[in-house]
């Protein structure tokens, strides 16, 4: 009676590994004709048998999923499919299917990464995030793709994924540092990039480019933290973002970016004190950087400190003497002391010699702000620069520049 239950049992495994084989025939057969779905469907009819299943069963098993899921566009599936061919195959010592599978794979990476790039160039930012992520997830090597999916999610207003990711990043030490290689075209005498060191030198060896160049892009470190720092403030999480922002400064004391953002953020909260003082100490951190004068300028004329922001704009220009804005802020800056004498002005309606001498000064104030607004106008026009120079013109009775400028001020406001 025993030999006989044995002989049963072994007549019902014989039929069992008969079925698994069939099916995942069909599977073979279908992938071949590319009937993915038809190949997912066998597959998927042996998966309860997994733990009975002969390991070379196994393999193919996992083999066929792996690529009918890739076939139905179901990549996570797919890439957890590859995964467990790799794991199961490492702990069994062979590696017949995994020889094919990861040129497999890495053809899956690729086609991830092309839909979130396209995806993400058509501003659909909610499809790119999941797929730059995905790709991350596929080839976790390629961190620049986890800093995409950040980015997408941002974008697409999903600030919850997006806090996920730039926080990941954060934990990982992202930095993004990477070098381009350049070379100069003969022909157009543009510099271009190459992409690889390798395709720069073959170039420049086939006697098209010249000057060959490497330039290495700066960390993304601290706008990593920014970003995190701005997620929260408008999460209304603001002591959390300062903090973030305030612990990144710890680590990197030297680092003006980092002091730049928490001092944007103090913008954005409407602190401009803190904003002031973070200023002062990025000014001596880096004091060449005109951006940073020009902050300071601002700072205090909002604070009524007229003269202190004067000398701000002018060592900002003094920087950088095409600082276009510097020039307008400066002229500005000067002429806020109009108000008090117009306020004066109007209070000597009747006393003539007074109000004459007032309006004096008022020309002359006009006069000294002149030649800053032409530079800025000059440098970069607007709507503000061509309005403040036309009143300047008028109470000066500058009529030939006035005249000139009305038309183009009628125009710019149309």
């Amino acid at each position: 009676m025993k030999n006989q239950v044995l002989a049963l049992s072994f007549g019902l495994l014989t039929a069992i590994t008969f079925g698994q084989k069939k099916q995942l025939r069909v599977a073979e057969k279908a992938l071949k004709k590319s009937q993915y779905s038809v190949a997912l469907d066998a597959v998927n009819s042996v998966e309860g048998m997994l733990e009975t299943m002969d390991s070379k069963y196994k393999s193919k098993y996992y083999f066929l999923k792996a690529q009918a899921l890739s076939g139905e566009n179901k990549y996570e599936a797919a890439s957890d499919a590859f995964t467990s061919l790799f794991d199961f195959e490492i702990e069994d010592g062979s590696s017949k299917y995994s020889k094919q599978a990861k040129p497999m794979l890495n053809n899956l990476i690729q086609k991830v990464s092309s839909k979130s790039i396209e995806q993400y160039n058509s501003k659909d930012y909610a499809a790119a995030q999941v797929n730059f992520y995905l790709t991350y997830v596929l080839s976790p090597k390629d961190t620049s793709f986890l800093y995409n999916a950040a980015i997408s999610a941002s974008l697409s207003k999903e600030y919850d994924v997006s806090l996920k990711f730039y926080r990941e990043l954060k934990e990982i030490g992202y930095t993004g540092i990477n070098t381009q290689y350049f070379a100069t075209n003969k022909e157009t005498g543009v510099e271009e990039n190459m992409g690889s060191k390798i395709q720069r030198d073959l170039m420049v060896k086939s006697g098209g480019y010249t000057v060959p160049i490497e330039k290495v892009s700066a960390s993304k470190q601290a706008e990593i933290v920014k970003n995190i720092g701005y997620i929260l403030v408008n999460q209304g999480k603001t002591e959390e973002a300062i903090v973030a922002l305030q612990e990144a400064r710890r680590a990197n004391p030297k680092d003006v970016n980092l002091i730049l953002n928490e001092a944007q953020l103090y913008i954005k909260l409407d602190q401009m004190d803190k904003f002031g003082q973070l200023m002062q100490e990025a000014v001596k951190l880096d004091p060449t950087n005109p951006t940073l004068f020009f902050n300071l300028g601002v700072v205090n004329v909002n604070e009524g400190k007229i003269e202190e922001a004067v000398g701000y704009y002018q060592k900002a220009i003094e920087l950088n003497p095409e600082y276009g804005d510097a020039y307008m802020n400066l002229a500005i800056a000067m002429l806020s002391k109009e108000k008090e004498l117009v306020e004066e002005m109007n209070n000597n309606l009747s006393n003539f010699d007074k109000y004459d001498a007032l309006q004096a000064e008022q020309k002359e104030l006009y006069k000294a702000a002149l030649p800053f607004l032409l530079k800025a106008d000059s440098i970069k026009r607007s709507i503000d620069t061509v309005r403040t120079l036309l009143n300047i013109y008028d109470t000066l009775r500058m009529e030939k520049e006035a005249d000139i400028l009305r038309p183009i001020y009628k125009e710019m406001r149309s």
